[in-house]
């Protein structure tokens, strides 16, 4: 709607001819007279100018002199979805898990020991890990208990037990005998180190 009133103001300025110029949006046109210079804005149409007025120069949109043109069309962008981290895709793996069976040794698919339950969802996304809880706190790099991010291998009990970091100060991890994988305060074991894979 608003091109199309500044079609109509436009065209009125231009029809105006002698009667002086005529503003249109940020442009002013004024009366075209025998010599005089086309310019096209897009959606609104071409125009004649005098030649003894400056033009400006380089403005996006706008072509000065030469036939109209119609305006580019739009093109939509492509959208592309945010990637998961390794990091990211090994916990969804590990709380995809949550209820399963603890059973020691055992490395999933259906039941885990904790590190077993590392180890798979970190296989999950294509990195291999240590089988043991002891090799795990031994490989990747280390993070301190501040700079804990989602999906970080957390280490408990001296190196003991291990699980994933999954957030808000929670751990998912297989935990023992007659308990399944099940989420945990990250307090409730005696902390002993972290890695990042």
């Amino acid at each position: 709607m608003a091109t199309n009133n500044l079609k109509r103001q436009a065209q009125r300025a231009v029809a105006a001819g002698a009667v002086g110029a005529a503003t249109v949006g940020a442009f002013l046109l004024p009366a075209a007279p025998a010599s005089a210079t086309p310019v096209t804005i897009p959606g609104v149409g071409s125009f004649e100018v005098p030649n003894e007025i400056p033009l400006p120069q380089n403005v996006p949109g706008v072509e000065i002199g030469g036939a109209a043109s119609a305006p580019a069309p739009w093109e939509p962008q492509a959208f592309t979805a945010p990637r998961a981290s390794l990091a990211d895709v090994a916990l969804n793996a590990a709380l995809s898990k949550i209820g399963a069976p603890y059973v020691y040794g055992a490395a999933g698919p259906d039941a885990f020991d904790c590190s077993g339950l590392v180890q798979w969802a970190y296989a999950q996304a294509g990195v291999d890990v240590p089988r043991t809880s002891g090799a795990q706190l031994s490989a990747g790099t280390p993070v301190s208990l501040d700079n804990l991010q989602p999906g970080d291998m957390v280490s408990f009990y001296g190196g003991g037990h291990s699980g994933l970091y999954a957030g808000d100060g929670n751990v998912v991890h297989a935990s023992t005998a007659g308990s399944p994988v099940q989420l945990a305060p990250i307090s409730s074991m005696p902390f002993a180190g972290a890695r990042r894979y």
